[in-house]
């Protein structure tokens, strides 16, 4: 807290020089056309005298009065301008004084408003040495939500609620900060907000030095801007079948005038939704042979109620110095999980020994509350300071009932059982970041260091209560509590240089790591001390006008989520148990990637991934107690390399084509149960997804996507081939101000997919039937300044990401 009122002083301080060294004058006036008519929303935009961007800007009122303010002395070219009109440019000098400006009069172009015809413009990808860069500003992708963008962003995949890069789960920002939510708080935020403020998606597979260490790959939702002031909102609704219907609606308001910048939105989702897994354990005997078998069935229904909320302020002090507040809100006062399970257990010729059935209800809640303080400063020098406090709260609980029923080979009830679990888990953190950039000589080169702490207090416990006679007693051998301290000081250094052809960049984080866990019940005391190197590199060669050549390099750790790490046993069942640990190791990531493209439309690129210490949940028998444990476990090591060839043209200006195809080798190697495992699987991943636009105005479009992952490795357990297909059609209605669109998945039902583990003395599987088939409805309305861009946005906390493992 120290630290945090620190910056607060050193804020304080810097936005009371800001105000009594600046002096900024206000230059107003009115506009109309050639009739003397006012013109109402005509944007009036001061440009640079010496490279015509930007500097401010502002809109006319309904009488067509203007009010530019805080404007800097010095000379500038205004500019007026209103769709149907010739632009007016005018040169002005600010002086001593306010400047109050003359009747601006704008005449009607040769071609009057009726007779323009806008045409949106087709997505676009480049591809740089560390990104593939995803441009869908005013293109038909920006009239639905961002949802829909990722499933149509190239390389990026929609697996079972959540998202997928490469084999691996990115780290999602917006406008560069992080967005800290678990998988389906993610989806929920993502489906609720409208696409109409991207400008691109960024594909970030090597991120540099400024990004967290944790952040193997990213996914940077870049917004657009937009110096036009006024007030715009949107509302939204999507109706969705699958087993069940669900439905989420929500609206986003945005208002801003020269000195403040107002954001906020609010979504509601209302879910219902099926899963249906058919499992197989092979219990083996000391001897490697087979002495049961189990076959059970499970039917799972989860339905949950959740409210979003996402506020951000900012306060223009003037040109150079801005001071933001920001909220991220997002409350689950209902949370329903149930599952009907009947198992048959058989001897190893298919003989009935004995069969039981269970059911398991839960019940959740939750908050996960998050607030930023922001403060940023342009210098003199060119250079960008930016001062960054935040603040997470997190409080979650699960009531959980669950019973079981066991009958003889006759169908007569033999005897039951009953347990309770409550279980909860409250988290605070708070982090304090500082990033200072320096432009070099001629503007072909920068430098830019930071510093970050971050301070994570969690504390946790579950109570177990066997039901013996209908009353509850406690289970001191099932119940605990942990208390998790993880404290982890960060500084960075970046250099980026371009030359001629080359293009460079060398960056290095240092991480140090305090981390301690212990045990109330047991009052065992878990320590973690260690200090890590990250660099960066990147280098890019431009061949010729068609031909480009990089190489990239980047080292990153992965950290367990809090509740891996807990030493809890978690029934689900009787037999099936989740399990943390606590001795879990960060894993360490060595990234190696070279690549070309010809003709920015083709691209050819090799990698190569050494990870140390990488963990995942493996389902793990224990024989001897017929259980089935799920606990997250380190490998020795993990190889991936491979082969991506990827492809992005226009067949037509109606219809254009993204097509990628990977090779790829995942080798995995871990010791389990005291006996070493290797094991290696050559895969492929291969995507094929279509736009088309209709009508002379591009107003009804068309996507369609296929994606195939063949058979694929993943801890040690193989995962048999899947088929992704999505289909969308979207019309825009009312003078563009509303959208309707008509989606739907997994059209030839091959997304289903069947799991096995069959390895020393494991032998299990588990078919998959996920409520992924659907249709879905989706309405939105923008209202007000149609014009405006948000500036929504989301900040970066990498700790909230562990808070919690993605939601099953």
């Amino acid at each position: 807290m120290n630290f945090t009122f620190r910056i607060s002083l050193f804020i304080i301080s810097v936005l009371a020089s800001s105000m009594l060294y600046s002096q900024d004058f206000l230059v107003s006036g009115n506009v109309t056309d050639s009739q003397q008519n006012p013109v109402s929303f005509a944007n009036v935009v001061l440009l640079s005298v010496t490279d015509s961007t930007a500097v401010k800007g502002s809109t006319t009122d309904n009488k067509g009065l203007f009010e530019i303010k805080n404007v800097s002395s010095g000379s500038y070219i205004l500019k007026t301008s209103f769709i149907g009109f010739k632009a007016v440019y005018q040169n002005i000098s600010v002086e001593n004084n306010d400047i109050q400006l003359n009747n601006i009069v704008l005449e009607e172009s040769a071609e009057s408003l009726e007779e323009v015809s806008i045409i949106a413009k087709k997505p676009t990808v480049k591809k740089e040495s560390d990104r593939l860069v995803f441009n869908v500003e005013n293109t038909a992708l920006s009239e639905g939500n961002v949802m829909e963008v990722m499933r149509s962003t190239p390389g990026v995949l929609v697996l079972d609620g959540s998202l997928s890069v490469k084999n691996a789960t990115p780290t999602v920002y917006i406008n560069d900060r992080k967005v800290q939510l678990s998988s389906s708080e993610l989806m929920n935020l993502l489906e609720g907000s409208p696409a109409s403020s991207i400008k691109s998606v960024e594909v970030i597979t090597n991120p540099g030095a400024k990004y967290d260490a944790t952040d193997g790959i990213v996914i940077n939702i870049v917004m657009g801007k937009n110096l036009i002031t006024g007030y715009r909102g949107t509302v939204f609704s999507n109706y969705t079948q699958g087993v069940y219907p669900r439905y989420n609606a929500g609206t986003t308001n945005f208002y801003k005038n020269n000195k403040i910048n107002v954001f906020a939105s609010y979504s509601y989702n209302n879910d219902k939704i099926a899963r249906v897994s058919d499992e197989q354990v092979n219990f083996i005997d000391n001897n490697d042979a087979i002495y049961e078998r189990w076959e059970s069935n499970f039917d799972r229904t989860t339905k949950s109620q959740t409210h979003t909320i996402n506020t951000n302020f900012d306060y223009f002090i003037n040109n150079n110095n801005t001071l933001s507040f920001s909220s991220n809100l997002l409350f689950l006062p209902k949370f329903d999980y149930k599952i009907n399970g009947q198992t048959n257990v058989f001897d190893p010729s298919y003989n009935p020994l004995y069969n039981f059935d269970n059911t398991n209800n839960s019940s959740d809640n939750k908050h996960n509350l998050g607030f930023d303080l922001d403060y940023v400063s342009n210098l003199n020098n060119g250079s960008k300071l930016s001062l960054n406090a935040h603040l997470t709260t997190y409080d979650y609980n699960r009531d959980q009932k669950v019973n079981s029923n066991y009958y003889f080979p006759d169908s007569n009830l033999n005897f039951s059982n009953a347990f309770e679990t409550v279980s909860k888990q409250n988290t605070l953190i708070n982090t304090a970041q500082a990033d200072y950039s320096l432009p070099l000589s001629e503007n072909t080169g920068s430098l830019s260091f930071g510093v970050k702490g971050s301070f994570v207090n969690t504390d946790s416990e579950i109570n177990q209560y066997s039901i013996i006679n209908g009353n509850p007693s406690f289970d001191p051998n099932n119940s605990n509590a942990f208390d998790y301290k993880e404290n982890v000081l960060a500084a960075y250094s970046e250099f980026d240089k371009s030359w001629e052809r080359w293009d460079l960049n060398l960056g290095l984080r240092v991480e140090q790591s305090d981390i301690e866990g212990k045990s109330i019940v047991t009052n065992n005391t878990l320590t973690q001390d260690y200090f890590n190197w990250f660099p960066t590199a990147s280098l890019s060669f431009q061949a010729s006008e068609k031909i480009s050549v990089y190489s990239n390099y980047k080292r990153s750790i992965k950290r367990p989520d809090y509740q891996s790490l807990n030493p809890f046993r978690f029934f689900l069942n009787d037999n099936t148990i989740v399990a943390g640990n606590p001795n879990l190791q960060p894993a360490l990531t060595d990234h190696f990637v070279v690549g070309g493209s010809l003709n920015y439309s083709f691209f050819v690129e090799a990698y190569y991934k050494d990870i140390q210490s990488n963990f995942m949940e493996l389902p793990l028998q224990d024989n001897d107690n017929n259980l089935l444990i799920y606990t997250p476990t380190n490998l020795e090591s993990t190889i991936d390399f491979g082969f991506d060839f990827l492809a992005y043209f226009n067949f037509t200006s109606w219809w254009n084509v993204y097509f990628a195809t990977s090779f790829y080798n995942i080798e995995e190697q871990a010791r389990i149960n005291g006996s070493l495992l290797k094991m290696d699987t050559w895969s492929n991943y291969s995507e094929w997804s279509n736009s088309l636009s209709f009508l002379e105005d591009n107003s009804l479009s068309f996507t369609f996507t296929l994606v195939y992952i063949s058979k694929n490795q993943q801890g040690f357990q193989i995962v048999d081939a899947q088929l992704y297909s999505d289909l969308a059609i979207k019309k825009t209605i009312l003078n563009k101000r509303g959208s309707i669109s008509l989606s739907a998945g997994d059209l030839f039902n091959q997304q289903d997919y069947k799991v096995r583990a069959k390895y020393l003395r494991q032998d299990n599987s588990r078919f998959l039937n996920i409520d992924n088939r659907y249709v879905k409805l989706g309405f939105s309305y923008k209202f007000g300044n149609t014009g405006l861009e948000t500036n929504q946005r989301t900040k970066d906390k990498s700790e909230r990401d562990r808070l919690e493992k993605s939601d099953n």
